[in-house]
């Protein structure tokens, strides 16, 4: 079955009591029983909820995955797929990762006996050298935010198992249109559904899928005892995004092209970053691990105040968090997404005062262009 196709018909069964095409919003707390220890497979909403489970089989199936998991939040995804490592294990977390991915590792985990280093995993020898005995995950993103640095996915994998540690991939920024990490190796991807799966910047959600039925297992404790689920309508809404991403991802990924290919040769942009770039540094790795490039795109303008004025002079594009919505955002990454990470470790890893990230919509791309060339001239 075709990606399309899945993305359509997966988990989205026809309503058995209305014929209903749309997945009902299951919008109840609890479900009437037929007597003690008799129901209809639905407990409690916390547990189970039809729209929920719909959309986790609908994901699931996107990701090439057994078992899927919907969370309140991507931070929530993240959260309890860490329960997965205990007090005294150690987990290498790529250096160049979302600000919220570092700051729950730096001012949480840690504090929760949880050791972890920061690597770059974009070079497998130098990734080597951070494992220790006690290691037993790696956690990467690929492409990250905001710098476009890639991972080679089933290097790293390779890597990881041979010493008994998991991989965790945080793979939102590609989507499984464009991605499938479980096939390249990895053990577990994570998703913030708000940004490219729900696609429409109205609905905050988290996703784990993955194929150990161990595992599996532990998310799914973790998901009903922590309780941090995804609503029924926040559900529907998502499962809404996914029948159309394979056809948004396609849009994207063509503005995307055109606007770095834009930015690439304007006189006030000092450096663009996008792996779909020839001159990106690992622009065959993401030709042969990626099936597109997506619409997610950098460029430095030089300094502060040069980003400041792009950013109060764009009108079409809209500044504020998040990415993946039909509409084009843009973001000042050292002051948003990654103002938790120390200034000092942001230079080191390009995120400079003058950098700005845009997550490029859907809309016409001729006018997208002329808002970023009037913002810049």
């Amino acid at each position: 079955m075709g990606f399309a196709t899945k993305a359509i018909h997966a988990g989205n069964k026809p309503d058995p009591t209305t014929g209903a095409v749309s997945v009902p919003i299951y919008q109840t707390s609890t479900y009437a029983q037929d007597g003690l220890g008799r129901h209809k497979g639905f407990e409690y909403a916390r547990t189970q909820n039809p729209t929920r489970s719909a959309l986790e089989e609908n994901i699931a199936a996107l990701e090439n995955a057994r078992f899927g998991f919907a969370f309140a939040s991507g931070m929530s995804a993240i959260d309890a797929t860490l329960k997965l490592v205990k007090a005294g294990e150690h987990v290498i977390l790529g250096h160049n990762t979302y600000g919220g991915t570092f700051r729950l590792f730096d001012r949480v985990l840690s504090d929760y006996g949880v050791e972890f280093d920061l690597a770059d995993t974009s070079d497998i020898a130098s990734l080597e050298t951070h494992f220790k005995p006690n290691t037993k995950m790696v956690f990467v993103e690929t492409p990250t935010n905001p710098i476009m640095t890639l991972t080679d996915l089933a290097a790293v994998s390779e890597l990881a198992h041979s010493r008994g540690a998991k991989v965790v991939c945080d793979n939102t920024f590609m989507s499984p249109y464009f991605q499938r990490p479980l096939d390249l190796g990895v053990d577990i991807v994570l998703h913030s559904t708000t940004k490219y799966l729900n696609g429409h910047s109205d609905s905050v959600g988290g996703f784990v899928a993955l194929n150990d039925e161990k595992d599996a297992e532990w998310i799914g404790f973790i998901q009903n005892a922590v309780g941090a689920i995804l609503s029924p309508f926040d559900s529907f809404l998502v499962l809404r995004g996914t029948k159309t991403l394979a056809v948004r991802m396609d849009a994207h990924d063509r503005n995307g092209r055109m606007v770095a290919n834009f930015l690439a040769e304007h006189p006030r942009v000092e450096k663009v970053y996008y792996p779909g770039l020839a001159s990106h540094p690992q622009h065959e790795l993401a030709k042969r691990q990626q099936s597109g490039f997506g619409g997610m795109v950098s460029f430095d303008t030089g300094s502060l105040e040069n980003a400041r004025k792009v950013l109060e002079s764009v009108k079409l594009c809209t500044l504020g968090e998040s990415l993946g919505g039909v509409e084009s955002l843009i973001s000042h990454p050292a002051t948003m997404t990654h103002a938790s990470v120390p200034a000092e470790a942001r230079q080191q890893l390009g995120i400079t005062d003058g950098l700005v990230r845009v997550s490029v919509g859907i809309e016409d791309a001729d006018d997208i262009l002329a808002d970023l060339d009037q913002a810049l001239s």
